[in-house]
């Protein structure tokens, strides 16, 4: 046997492993459509409505042309996807707004980007929880903010000053999180970054990243990895970043 071809054992390993993640898969799907489902009595009635009335325009355009024998099955896929694409939009939906004004929630959103971005949660923060969050990406350097408007305006400015001297003429895109004017909402975080425009390369963010590192060397707040329970008992979390 050639070196490094895979045995049939690990071959067959290999897709047992695959057709246990998609089992996996398949169960975290349920257990989202059946939360979702209890929580939102609309969501049955508008995947069910999407699946029927895909269904039947293409029965109608496969009879009118005599094609139903292809466009029928066709319209219950296309259907099924749009009934998927609702689910999937309205669990997004209802996770953001449980998330939306907990501390940590930003933090949340960030660490589950898509595409090259670098992190760094938590490089400034208050007492309160309010914190700053520094991103770096093609747009350039985004800090983002979440908590107390008031408070975070000089976070802000201080860490916006800070990067300033390390990166040039690099553009810095500063965030507020929230719902009033002026500010980015919780659930538009994303799409807000991915339509940034793009002024650098990845060596340009290799080496913004290795400037900033030291602004990062200290030991960062205790914030929580993701969005806190509205009402959290957060007298330790405080203690421990006054410590520090």
């Amino acid at each position: 046997m050639a070196a490094g071809k895979p045995t049939k054992e690990a071959k067959a390993a290999a897709k047992a492993a695959r057709k246990q993640q998609s089992k996996e898969r398949r169960q975290q799907l349920w257990q989202a459509f059946q939360m979702q489902r209890k929580e939102d009595k609309l969501l049955l009635p508008l995947m069910i409505g999407a699946l029927v009335g895909i269904t039947a325009v293409f029965l109608v355009i496969g009879l009118i042309f005599g094609l139903t024998w292809f466009l029928v099955p066709l319209g219950v896929v296309l259907g099924a996807l749009a009934a998927f694409i609702i689910f999937g939009r309205r669990v997004q939906k209802s996770v953001y707004g449980k998330a939306e004004g907990q501390a940590g929630a930003a933090a949340w959103v960030l660490d589950n980007l898509q595409g090259k971005w670098r992190v760094s949660n938590g490089i400034a923060a208050t007492t309160q929880l309010d914190a700053v969050h520094r991103v770096i990406g093609l747009p350039g350097v985004v800090l983002v903010a979440e908590g107390s408007p008031q408070r975070v305006k000089s976070l802000l400015a201080q860490e916006k000053k800070r990067t300033a001297r390390l990166i040039g003429d690099t553009p810095i895109y500063d965030i507020v999180i929230g719902n009033d004017e002026g500010q980015v909402p919780l659930k538009d975080l994303q799409r807000y970054l991915t339509k940034l425009p793009r002024n650098i390369d990845a060596k340009r963010m290799d080496l913004i990243e290795g400037r900033l590192t030291a602004l990062s060397s200290r030991t960062g707040p205790a914030l929580p990895k993701g969005p806190m329970p509205a009402g959290a008992k957060m007298r330790g979390v405080q203690r421990t970043i006054r410590r520090r």
